[in-house]
């Protein structure tokens, strides 16, 4: 191979696989909430693919699940209780 081809081709980076966070047993459904948890931040909010580091359809049937979980009152749609318990310490007592 010429030295002007070889600068056209990209440098290969080493595949490295990891292991997925869902497990071959594991199945997404609504009804499993501690699967569900495991891809919620302290908020509530949905994590994103990146973080959970998931597939294109293994993220979409999550959100999917979470969202149907919301509707039916299994999970909330927001986790407050931080920014209660903050709330809390900031009250000053009136005497």
């Amino acid at each position: 191979m010429d030295k002007s081809k070889r600068s056209l081709l990209k440098p290969k980076r080493p595949f490295r696989r990891r292991l997925p966070p869902i497990q071959s047993g594991d199945r997404i459904d609504y009804r499993n909430i501690s699967l569900m948890n495991r891809f919620l931040s302290e908020q509530g909010k949905i994590l994103s693919r990146r973080r959970n580091k998931l597939t294109l359809k293994q993220q979409r049937l999550i959100t999917i699940a979470i969202k149907q979980a919301r509707i039916l009152s299994l999970l909330p749609f927001r986790n407050n209780e931080k920014q209660f318990e903050r709330a809390k310490g900031f009250r000053k007592k009136k005497k």
